[in-house]
């Protein structure tokens, strides 16, 4: 039985140089040769301009080379993006008239570090030189494609650097944003309230139909628009063992774990083969009779198989557990001995420092200046152990520092070496400090699991030739008489379940729980495919899945299935509220609280900052802000808030004295704003006129 044990990977930070990685991309391609079938020439068009098919196709094709298993589907997604978005942007640089010089697009490259840190383009001090590099290129005129490539993406994150500073610039705060930030801040407001909350009405005596919600979308159109969707239901026909299928797998094992009497022809004598039990070579007894190969690893409790891991670890060298049932596996496992700490947990604080795989990102330190912080740091800890965890969150330059510096568990030769050498050579509690290249390590061995090496043979549960035969024919003919019956009422009469509705777009990949089914996804937007169509799919590992197209949507809206989950609550609270607002009468709030069957409340020193009513209602802004805007000792009419409807009144306003420096508050908004430059590219995109033609292509 092959157990995999956890694997850790260490790497070096990298570090992300270019604000926009959205013009980083030496891509390519993504669809394999012939794999289009449209004769369409563009891929689509932005704000009137096309993207060519075979422009659009070498992309992709780049893209899927470097992207380590992206599929293609995704890498066309990418691409499209990327096409989406230089388009947009480079219309606003052109229309600003943007242009940037060598210098620029030097440091921009500079900064890759397949460039900058190329030991190929540094001098003798290991730093960039330019000589260097332009030399490479006329020596390499075949590498001229390449440099013209890398130039031209500079030239997009140079100018895209301009233009984000240009933004940023051109968001300016007033002092009267500063001053009103202030009053927000320091106002106060006490007032009594009566609260009646959507909750005291039961979500069943409110109705909402998918008219109200469609009509709430298109009210709110920007927020739900959407691509054209297909919803598809499925039959799923598992491709599995029948009884008879398993009860041979079971007969097979167990005779395994005897032996058997087999006819000799050559001897015309019965031969006597050893069992699992008695088997001299029990490796090559594995390999011979096992769908597993034999695995050599030590494996900890935690890894076995959860229902036998105490059976299966407290086995004697020698003896022999089973059968078992583990996954799709029908199991029989011998002990071949346990060995001491194969697995161990430690955490650790790290110390790093410029030029360290990992550079510290609290505060600049030279090596020298970190060994003295860690062996600071390490007395600490030496001092008082129990302070390991806090330590870890304030000084810990590793990711690990938010889990108090905790690694978990892990296996030999799974850190770098130092490392290693230290935990897996220490006893639980050890603290220690280790230097590695990401910098200095204060480590703590904090546990340590023993491991059983098991010989296990597992053949699998699966279907045979004859039952996967049967499943192909009632796959097949569930298929045909779908075709022309009721869907749902068909896998009724077959005893099969219908999986709930899949909405899909065209360029999706996942199909429910079913995982990447881009095939499916393919069938379902194919011009032949109208509501009612179905179509049989062999699904690997799986079995049959017969879907069905349940529906067409190209309103431009999001499907309300997907939406009714965020839109219905506040089209109940709405309708709520009209209910709660003709109970509110009366004079007085004491009048309104007894129709209401609520009572008075009193909210004290509440600002527009921050304006939460007590009693965890939480933050009830138009509340708050009516009660600032009325005069003292008035009653409001009805307000609809987050959570419930309020009439309020208000005892008083205490302004907050003057103050002549409002710069802090000026601060304080514009901060709120430095993010500002993000929202240019989504506003492009809502304004711009974009066709997407990749549903044409067939790949």
């Amino acid at each position: 039985m092959a157990v995999l044990s956890k694997i850790r990977q260490r790497s070096a930070l990298m570090i992300a140089v270019i604000a926009l990685a959205l013009f980083a991309f030496l891509i390519g391609d993504l669809f394999q040769s012939g794999t289009f079938s449209s004769t369409s020439k563009d891929v689509g068009s932005i704000n009137g301009k096309d993207i060519s098919f075979e422009d659009f196709r070498l992309k992709v094709s780049e893209v899927e080379k470097s992207g380590q298993g992206i599929t293609p589907t995704a890498a066309a997604n990418r691409v499209w993006e990327q096409e989406v978005s230089v388009a947009l942007l480079t219309s606003e640089f052109d229309k600003l008239g943007l242009r940037v010089g060598e210098k620029h697009i030097i440091e921009i490259l500079k900064a890759d570090q397949n460039i900058g840190q190329n030991p190929m383009f540094q001098n003798a001090a290991g730093m960039f030189d330019l000589a260097k590099f332009k030399d490479y290129f006329k020596a390499n005129p075949a590498q001229a494609e390449y440099l013209k490539q890398r130039e031209k993406d500079a030239v997009l994150n140079a100018k895209y650097q301009i233009y984000s500073t240009l933004v940023q610039s051109a968001s300016y705060t007033t002092k009267a944003e500063g001053k009103l930030k202030y009053r927000m801040e320091a106002d106060k407001a006490n007032f009594s309230y009566v609260g009646a909350l959507f909750s005291s009405i039961k979500d069943s005596e409110v109705k909402v139909t998918d008219a109200e919600i469609l009509e709430y979308m298109k009210k709110n159109e920007k927020r739900y628009k959407a691509e054209e969707s297909r919803s598809v239901e499925y039959v799923l026909i598992e491709d599995k063992p029948s009884a008879a299928d398993v009860a041979e797998v079971k007969a097979r094992v167990n005779a395994l774990l005897t032996g058997s009497v087999v006819y000799n022809q050559a001897t015309a004598k019965n031969d006597t083969l050893a069992g699992f039990r008695t088997a001299a070579n029990v490796i090559e007894y594995v390999n011979s009779n096992s769908d597993i190969p034999y695995d050599s690893t030590y494996v900890a409790k935690k890894d076995l198989p959860a229902v036998d891991a105490d059976r299966l670890f407290n086995l004697a060298p020698g003896e022999v557990y089973g059968p078992y049932v583990y996954g799709d596996y029908y199991c029989i496992s011998k002990s071949l001995g346990k060995k001491l700490g194969v697995n161990a947990k430690a955490s650790h604080i790290l110390i790093s420092y410029e030029g360290a795989q990992v550079p510290n990102q609290r505060e600049k330190r030279t090596k020298e200046e970190a060994k003295a912080k860690a062996e600071e740091v390490l007395a600490q800890v030496n001092a008082n152990p129990e302070s390991f965890m806090m330590l870890a969150f304030q000084y810990s330059d590793d990711s690990s520092a938010q889990q108090g510096g905790d690694l978990g568990y892990f296996g030999p030769n799974q850190m770098v070496k130092p490392f290693n050498d230290f935990v897996f050579s220490s006893s639980i509690g050890k603290i220690g400090l280790v230097e590695t290249n990401f910098g200095f390590h204060i480590i703590k061995v904090t546990d340590k699991q023993d491991g059983i090496r098991l010989a296990t043979v597992a053949q699998k549960l699966e279907a045979s030739e004859a039952t996967s035969d049967e499943i192909f024919a009632k796959a097949t003919q569930f298929e045909m008489d779908a075709a022309d019956k009721d869907f749902n009422k068909l896998a009724k009469d077959m005893k099969l379940k219908v999986a709930p509705a899949v909405s899909v777009k065209a360029m999706d990949e996942t199909f429910g729980s079913l995982g990447n089914q881009r095939n499916i996804i393919r069938w379902a937007f194919e011009d032949g495919t109208k509501v009612g169509s179905v179509k049989r799919f062999e699904v690997a590992n799986l079995g049959n899945v017969i879907a069905t197209v349940k529906n067409i949507d190209d309103s431009g809206f999001a499907p309300i299935d997907q939406v009714r989950p965020f839109v219905e609550t506040k089209l109940k609270n709405a309708k709520k509220a009209e209910l709660l607002k003709a109970k509110m009468n009366g004079s007085s709030l004491e009048a309104i609280a007894k129709a209401t069957g609520s009572k008075v409340e009193q909210a004290v020193n509440v600002t527009l900052d921050n304006p939460v009513l007590n009693g965890g209602v939480g933050q009830e802004p138009r509340v708050v802000g009516n009660a600032f805007a009325l005069a003292a000792n008035k009653i409001s009419a009805p307000i609809e808030g987050n959570t419930g409807v309020y009439v309020v009144k208000t005892t008083s306003i205490i302004k907050a004295p003057a103050v002549k420096d409002v710069s802090p508050y000026v601060a304080k908004v514009k901060a709120q704003s430095a993010g500002d430059v993000n929202r240019v590219l989504p506003a492009l995109k809502d304004i711009a006129d974009i066709k997407d033609n990749r549903k044409l292509f067939n790949y």
